[in-house]
């Protein structure tokens, strides 16, 4: 019996389908914080240490492939090819093997091709690629006059000085508008600053399995073993979810709601913890709208904050936080969280597991118009996942 294949229909798609976008969307937000990051960077390297107009007197002046690096220090700043290693390291030593082509070859194509070709493999073996460094190379072979004025000055300034800039600009915007940069490492101490890992990143395989990982599926160029760590903890998160049923946010809210107002003093919320055994107190208005939530650990940085400042004990200031009698008694709206992660009664499991996993978000408050209707505490969320990992196995 002959059994002949038949064209696939859906290879032309394919075909089309590579030649679209191969990254993700991302929020206007992110665009923003991208292309302001790197007008901050470039414009104050500009302004105040290199010049925009060529000196070869000495050396300090903008030259293209820093537009290049920018793109990766503002944009994609947790990538392996934007780390200071990679820029620094990896501009310099182009810049290096630039001069040097351009000093040795007078052939412009050969020159070229030859500086950056080279400048490739150096890098790579430096550990230390960073894409734009095959420009700096190619500047550099495509300038003979300027090298011939700057030699291998010109791998100091303007690369080296600018790119150092650059990375330092970079550090500090990242550190302002809450990304991390250097990107983490796979030893960092977690959230909550000690040696164990972050709940999600406890995978039981170790730094070397995971850099393992990425060189056996030659992603080291793209992806750092500490953000790796991460994604497969995410996935075994939302896997696990999935695999337990559809529930949502309603299917395990607390429903019975305590709650405090804006003006209540801290001494009744505290009574409140003592009373209920809560670690959390939501803040509602007259009209039940949601305006924050508190938790025990607010109380004690409030506490441990008034002990440093006004240099007493914490039992001290703890006993002078929660009193009633004093001229301004402290209340939930001075301490209360307004920032926190909120859900709504759609919301997955999948979605709350990440927001309580890390950080120190012990409940999620689950809203509808605007009003809260029922809060997701951390003890919710374990014994859900815990009937469902029954149900799985009686199953």
């Amino acid at each position: 019996m002959k059994i002949s294949a038949k064209p696939r229909r859906d290879v032309p798609l394919n075909i089309l389908k590579s030649l679209g976008p191969a990254v993700a969307r991302v929020s206007a937000a992110e665009a923003l914080r991208a292309g302001l990051g790197a007008l901050i960077g470039l414009g104050l390297t500009g302004l105040f240490l290199l010049s925009p107009i060529v000196d070869l007197d000495l050396g300090l002046y903008l030259v293209a492939p820093f537009g290049a690096s920018s793109v990766l220090l503002f944009a994609v700043p947790n990538s392996p090819l934007a780390q200071p290693w990679s820029a620094i390291v990896g501009n310099t030593v182009a810049a290096l093997v630039g001069v040097a082509v351009c000093l040795l070859v007078t052939d412009p194509a050969l020159r070229i091709a030859l500086a950056v070709g080279l400048a490739i493999t150096a890098t790579i073996l430096c550990r230390a690629v960073h894409p734009p460094a095959g420009a700096v190379a190619m500047t550099a072979a495509m300038s003979p006059d300027a090298i011939a004025h700057l030699g291998f000055w010109f791998a100091l300034t303007p690369i080296g000085v600018g790119t150092v800039s650059l990375v330092l600009l970079a550090t500090l915007y990242a550190r302002l508008t809450g990304r991390h940069y250097p990107f983490r490492q796979f030893d960092d101490p977690s959230n909550h600053g000690t040696n164990d890992r972050n709940p999600t990143e406890r995978l039981g395989l170790s730094e070397e399995a995971l850099t393992g990982i990425l060189e056996r599926y030659r992603q080291s160029f793209n992806l750092g073993v500490e953000d790796l760590a991460r994604l497969i903890g995410a996935a075994e998160l939302q896997a696990a979810t999935q695999s337990s049923g559809p529930l949502t946010a309603q299917d395990i809210m607390s429903r019975g709601l305590v709650t405090v107002a804006p003006e209540t003093p801290l001494g009744e919320v505290a009574d409140l913890f003592r009373r209920h055994r809560f670690t959390a107190l939501p803040v509602v208005g007259a009209d039940q709208s949601f305006l924050g939530v508190i938790f025990q650990m607010h109380l004690i940085s409030q506490a441990r904050e008034d002990a440093l400042r006004l240099d007493r004990g914490f039992a001290a200031a703890f006993r002078r936080l929660l009193d009633g009698n004093r001229e301004r008694p402290i209340t939930a709206a001075d301490v209360m969280s307004v920032a926190g992660p909120r859900a709504t009664t759609d919301t997955p499991i999948a979605a709350l597991l990440p927001m309580m996993s890390e950080g120190d978000t012990d409940a999620v408050p689950v809203l509808e118009y605007a009003r809260i209707v029922g809060i997701v505490t951390r003890t919710d969320l374990i014994a859900a996942l815990a009937r469902s990992a029954a149900r799985a196995g009686t199953g």
